[in-house]
């Protein structure tokens, strides 16, 4: 698919997988004649669609490591900078495929290449059932994407030697992830970390053997042999547990595993991070009520509560509590370290874009100064009253920070220096 200036390619396959298998490279045989239909990881409906809206429908099939390429169309006498997006959707959701993650304004307005991936999710990206399953499958997805794009994005007009790594929410925990895995480095020389989950760390052994445990006794037979919609509905009732009453944990049950291939335990990975900070340019941040997407709205506990005298100010303090628990501590921890071991970091904060928007400055909330074409957010909550061409227009100086940033390393504000309460405002 392509119009006067952007070309978009879905459905480029970058790996296979057997169930429980990792991903093996498979040969490029060029763009996809018109594209191929692309697909997603199998998945239920997310619990944040009540305020980011849902994406238009696409088949899903464990078949899934596909990744979409938005490029210019016209070759430049140098190729361009590459940015490579991580969904989020807490290990559970999403797809690079989805038309919320829509590349075309941000390829067209800053002259990058854009490579949105697939990998796979919950149970069949992050089991942990030794002789089953080994757990971080859906980490060696992203990193064999990157590998492909070191491989294989020259033939778009990208530059392999210019790669940023970008990733919102569990796509921006990855990441983190990457940063301290040593099989990584070279496929990426700048990164951008949004609304990571900072407060939920990397998952520990009893952590993963405790969703699987939970996960096996809703499915009630070996996961090799059941059949895909079985394992989702095991997957939902495994994730319903793992939350607790009211659903008030938040913390996706199935995610990267410290000590399992390719994330190793903490303290090496955290050494690895500190040996690759060095000249490293981050952009990292969050928004500035990041827990308004989980509490807000229908909640089953948080609504009742607003109800009641003083409930408003009640549940907005346990959102701030929880949301600097969950992203802020821990995003301004970990850009102290990258800082002081010489990483060139941005800091910013998005904040409301409407002050009648009663989800405020929520999670999620700058996916749309990003990406997503005309319909994407047509029914997000979040930007209400907003009209597509507020949101276009909003997001037009986002646009070109990042677009900046991937060209140079630098987004046009003020570095961070540790301990630095310097943060940009978004939009």
């Amino acid at each position: 698919m392509s119009d006067s200036d952007v070309v978009v390619v879905r459905g480029i396959r970058f790996a296979r997988a057997d169930r429980f298998g990792p991903p093996e490279s498979v040969p490029y045989e060029g763009r996809p004649e018109g594209g191929r239909q692309p697909v997603i990881a199998p998945q239920l409906p997310g619990r944040l669609e009540q305020v980011m809206g849902a994406s238009l429908p696409l088949p899903q099939s464990e078949d899934c490591l596909e990744l979409v390429v938005t490029a210019p169309a016209t070759a430049g006498s140098a190729p361009c900078p590459v940015l490579v997006w991580i969904h989020g959707g807490a290990y559970l959701v999403g797809s690079g495929a989805w038309n919320l993650y829509d590349s075309t304004e941000l390829v067209r307005e800053t002259g990058i290449v854009v490579v949105s991936i697939n990998y796979r999710l919950g149970v069949l990206g992050y089991l942990r059932m030794p002789g089953v399953a080994p757990g971080n499958l859906g980490l060696l997805d992203q990193i064999a994407a990157l590998t492909w794009v070191r491989e294989h994005i020259g033939e778009f007009g990208g530059d392999p030697g210019r790669v940023t790594v970008a990733g919102q929410s569990a796509g921006a925990h990855s990441v983190v992830a990457m940063l301290g895995i040593e099989s990584t480095r070279g496929l990426f020389q700048r990164a951008i970390v949004q609304s990571a989950p900072f407060g939920i760390g990397f998952q520990r052994a009893s952590q993963a053997q405790r969703a699987a445990q939970r996960f096996l006794a809703a499915l009630g037979r070996d996961p090799r042999e059941a059949s895909t919609a079985e394992i989702l509905v095991a997957q939902g009732t495994a994730v319903r547990a793992s939350a607790g009453p009211g659903g008030l944990n938040a913390a996706p049950p199935f995610a990267p595993i410290a000590g399992v291939d390719p994330l190793p335990g903490e303290s090496v990975w955290r050494r690895e991070v500190v040996r690759r900070a060095g000249g490293l340019p981050v952009i990292i941040g969050t928004t500035a009520d990041e827990m308004g997407a989980f509490y807000g709205g229908a909640h089953p506990v948080f609504s009742r509560i607003r109800r009641l005298p003083c409930g408003s100010p009640v549940t907005s303090g346990i959102q701030r509590l929880v949301g600097r628990k969950a992203f802020e501590d821990g995003t301004a921890d970990f850009a102290d370290l990258l800082a002081t071991h010489g990483a060139e970091v941005y800091r910013y904060r998005v904040q409301r874009l409407h002050r009648d928007n009663p989800f405020g400055a929520c999670h999620c909330l700058d996916l749309p100064l990003l990406f997503g074409d005309d319909d994407a957010w047509r029914d997000a909550a979040m930007v209400r009253p907003l009209s597509r061409t507020d949101i276009r227009e909003l997001g037009t100086r986002t646009r070109r920070r990042w677009g900046a940033f991937v060209h140079t390393g630098d987004p046009g504000w003020p570095r961070c220096m540790p301990g630095s309460p310097t943060i940009h405002s978004i939009p």
